[in-house]
């Protein structure tokens, strides 16, 4: 049967006067466009970012489309589990809660390199450091009365394996399609064990999994075909932006854990209950690699 998508954009989004909502990897792409819609709405929006140049450049572009909007800067490196902590106790001395966490942020495909801490860039930043980032913040998503988070994944991860033994890919040849994969199978194995962990520990915290499909961004840098692809086959950032904005705010959007585009593939179309592959639905891997996170973050995640 095939699936047919909400013909939903931004502007159905309900009001977020009175929240606050933090975006990672706010300054470009789909970012951008959560942080510009959040913020039309009446949402006091956080932009998370590791350039604060490139963040403060987009905060004015925005703030010229809609001068009302309340939008702060923050530094946060995802590669940098000190810099993640530092982040969370800023936060907290200057928040009381926090309504909505999009774990959006992201690097694919760069050149082989490693976090601060070590760790293979991909699987460093795009899911140690939103795990670490999400634990720190756990006491102010408890302290919203209707708390959610987004952890965006990729189509990618279809391709993805978990390879518990070697995560961080040091004894094998280096494949960066291969660890951008495993890295976005890790995002939406997070977001569905947080959805577990939180209703067994009775929490009102909501947890989803969201995927941009095919978007015209700048995460594709590193790539030269992509990069010439893009304006071609990939759909407009603030398309892509529209899944994760709908699990962030929509109430409806209780009735799945995982949105995003399901037009052919997956990689356009309008929002849809997302297909969970059989790999991110397996709850045992799920498990094993939450413990694994927490073995060498060194971070004991409090729900």
């Amino acid at each position: 049967m095939k699936k047919i998508g909400i013909k939903w954009k931004a502007e159905h989004m309900p009001s977020q006067v009175g929240k606050t909502v933090i975006v990672t990897g706010a300054n470009t792409g789909i970012g951008y466009h959560m942080v510009k819609a959040l913020a039309s709405k009446g949402a006091n929006v956080i932009m998370a970012c590791r350039n604060l140049d490139k963040a403060n450049t987009a905060r004015t572009k925005i703030l010229q489309a809609v001068p009302e909007a309340s939008i702060a800067v923050e530094e946060l490196d995802l590669a940098n589990l000190g810099n993640i902590e530092s982040f969370g106790q800023r936060i907290t001395k200057n928040h009381g809660h926090i309504d909505i966490l999009i774990n959006n942020a992201g690097v694919m495909i760069p050149p082989q390199s490693t976090t601060v801490d070590g760790f293979e860039l991909q699987i460093g930043t795009n899911h140690f450091g939103h795990f670490a980032l999400t634990s720190h913040l756990m006491p102010l998503l408890t302290a919203a009365p209707q708390p959610r988070v987004v952890t965006l994944s990729s189509i990618a991860h279809w391709a993805g394996q978990i390879d518990l033994e070697d995560i961080n890919g040091k004894e094998k040849k280096y494949d960066k399609w291969a660890m951008y994969s495993q890295s976005k199978l890790a995002n939406l194995l997070f977001a569905l064990e947080l959805d577990r962990k939180l209703k067994a520990a009775g929490s009102h915290i909501e947890s989803f999994g969201s995927h941009p499909g095919y978007s015209n961004t700048d995460l594709q840098r590193y790539s030269l075909a992509w990069r010439c692809l893009n304006p071609l086959f990939g759909m407009k950032a603030v398309k892509g932006a529209a899944a994760t904005l709908y699990a962030a705010t929509e109430p409806n959007a209780i009735d799945h854990r995982y949105w995003g585009p399901i037009g052919m593939l997956e990689a356009r179309g309008w929002t849809g209950k997302a297909k969970i592959t059989p790999r991110a639905a397996d709850e045992e891997i799920a498990r094993q690699l939450w413990e694994h996170t927490e073995a060498l973050t060194g971070i004991k995640f409090q729900l």
